[in-house]
């Protein structure tokens, strides 16, 4: 499973004109599940969103995960981030997970993030056209993997 995750001052995700996850300060985190993710992937990805220290202490320094600071998370399926663009024009998705398993696993990982963060988790629409709009802050991204 792999996690594109960007802190932001504030998050949203339209489908068609309508407003269907928006956040304030916390994580956008745009998720692939690959070809042989199970459920064990799903739950240690989760953890690793809600542990991962990409917020500033008192010192300034990046020790403090979204848990500690009590921010969102708004979770959009992104199958995109399994492209294999190492060779020719045209990028291959074939280690991307089925549609069917995908959206399985997307919808347990909103599941799992909502049990384990109570503040707030929003997310996207599984398979649907959507413009996504942030304000990163920092600029602060990284790719998780599990």
């Amino acid at each position: 499973m792999l996690a594109l995750i960007q802190r932001v001052s504030s998050a949203k995700v339209e489908v068609g004109g309508e407003t269907v996850g928006q956040i304030g300060a916390g994580l956008l985190a745009l998720v692939c599940a690959e070809a042989g993710d199970d459920s064990g992937k799903v739950i240690k990805m989760a953890e690793r969103l809600l542990a991962y220290r990409v917020f500033a202490d008192e010192a300034g320094r990046m020790n403090r995960s979204l848990r500690d600071s009590g921010g969102q998370l708004l979770l959009v399926s992104q199958f995109t981030l399994a492209a294999d663009t190492r060779s020719g024009l045209r990028p291959s998705f074939s280690a991307a997970a089925s549609p069917a398993l995908a959206e399985q696993l997307y919808a347990q990982l909103i599941a799992e993030c909502r049990q384990r963060h109570p503040p707030g988790v929003e997310m996207g629409r599984f398979g649907a056209h959507m413009q996504v709009s942030l304000v990163n802050d920092g600029p602060v991204t990284f790719m998780l993997q599990t």
